[in-house]
């Protein structure tokens, strides 16, 4: 498995052209020279270019490592995050460790961050979630958050060395079936976005508990027949987790499997009525809050911003419709006649979507490419119910989407972990109840 802290390298940018920043402390350059205070980094002549605070050239080259000295950190100014959601922002992030720039094969700039994995996951959790967020829940996901990531590194390896890939589309008549795992980074480890794990480097962290949690639970993973489990999460299941082959590959993962957000046992959905019934209900669940001092407490402030994640409606005119699939697919399914679900998953999200139409019906899925083709941003679940509104001569004129949670769903479920935390779980209860089959070791 592992037997020692690795470094990692984290992309906080890709596809730039220039960046500034900021080194808060002496950082060393390649030849042994040292920089401090601000800087400034362009792309020109298939060369990366480095400028001190005076706009005098430093370096020219197509890679710079610059290695920090005792405790110096680096800042980026204008770092975008939440890219392509709907909370999508720019932010200023200080990180520590070392600053790597590199040309990808189209000659723009990725910005890398190499640091240990421990102080990656200090960030990681309070990027995640707030730190005033229970103890116990920022230990807990400490644990899936260093497991997920050293079970996706593994994996990539394993899959690079047999030729395979690691994620969709496949596409057979009449059906697009879509699922994305992590697209295997060419020049770095784990992106710094959602599509990985949010790390925003030590700006986010603003309390002690990250850095706590991270240090009581060193070296420690969830693991399922010597293995590191690869620990799924997501913001708020809504009532009910779903299986890891709702949303990824169709093999079945003995710890990823649906489980009751609650307490008391909830059903899987079955049909449709399930689902309708399901998601126009308030069921007791851990996620199920609307307790502003407790979502103060377990979200970023950026998240707090959507208030609505345990049931949710998004409604649409066929036109509007029309045009977001139309923009989304390239396709022109002329007039939108229906979308129906044709599959779904325990928890009720959707894994299979037909779309009719009068000049195309295709089938699309799985949960993260129907809420791609749904909705200019992201949907926030595939889990809904469809209501369609009809003219009187039976045209449809309104899309109604009832739905339920905010992710795919799978593993933990990040509010309704921190709700147990609050009510007393410890770390290992919480992680024995979203991932059954696992247990804790300490690797290191």
């Amino acid at each position: 498995m592992i037997a020692e802290e690795p470094t990692i390298k984290v992309g906080i940018i890709e596809q730039c052209r220039k960046i500034d920043g900021a080194f808060n402390g002496p950082y060393r350059l390649d030849d042994d020279r040292s920089l401090e205070g601000s800087f400034a980094v362009r792309v020109s002549g298939g060369q990366i270019i480095l400028y001190d605070n005076t706009g005098k050239e430093i370096v020219r080259q197509s890679e710079i490592h610059c290695t920090p000295g005792d405790d110096s950190t680096f800042t980026l100014f204008d770092v975008t995050i939440g890219v392509h959601f709907h909370w999508e922002r720019k932010q200023e992030q200080t990180f520590q460790g070392t600053l790597i720039l590199i040309l990808d094969e189209l000659e723009n700039m990725v910005v890398i961050n190499q640091i240990f994995l421990e102080d990656y996951l200090a960030s990681v959790i309070s990027s995640e979630m707030s730190t005033d967020a229970p103890l116990e829940f920022l230990k807990a996901h400490s644990i899936i958050s260093r497991s997920w990531l050293v079970a996706t590194l593994t994996r990539a390896r394993m899959a690079r060395n047999q030729g395979k890939v690691l994620f969709g589309p496949a596409r057979h008549a009449g059906e697009i079936i879509c699922w994305y795992d992590r697209e295997d980074h060419e020049l770095f480890d784990v992106c710094a976005d959602d599509h990985c794990q949010r790390y925003q480097g030590i700006s986010r962290m603003m309390s002690g508990n990250a850095r706590n949690a991270a240090e009581t639970t060193k070296g420690v993973f969830l693991t399922h027949n010597n293995q590191i489990c690869d620990t799924r999460y997501h913001k708020a299941c809504g009532g009910l987790t779903d299986n890891f082959q709702s949303a990824w590959d169709d093999t079945p993962v003995p710890y990823l499997t649906s489980v009751s957000d609650s307490p008391v046992l909830h059903g899987p959905i079955s049909t449709e009525a399930d689902a309708e019934r399901w998601f126009l209900s308030s069921p007791d669940a851990y996620c199920n809050t609307k307790d502003e001092n407790v979502l103060r407490q377990i979200l970023p402030s950026f998240d707090q911003e959507t208030t609505d994640f345990f049931r949710w409606e998004v409604a649409f005119t066929r036109k509007t419709l029309e045009g977001i699939i139309r923009e989304k697919s390239g396709m022109d399914f002329g007039d939108l006649k229906n979308i129906i679900p044709t599959e779904r998953g325990p928890s009720g999200r959707i894994i299979r979507l037909k779309i009719e139409g009068s000049k195309k019906t295709i089938t699309i899925g799985k949960e993260l490419e129907i809420r791609r083709w749904l909705s200019r941003t992201h949907l926030l679940s595939s889990a809904f119910a469809v209501t369609v509104e009809h003219d009187q001569s039976g045209i449809p004129t309104h899309f109604i989407l009832n739905g339920a949670g905010w992710g795919h769903g799978v593993g933990l479920c990040q509010i309704g972990a921190a709700v147990m935390a609050r009510r007393g779980s410890t770390a290992e209860e919480i992680l024995k109840h979203y991932f059954q089959n696992s247990e804790l070791q300490k690797l290191y």
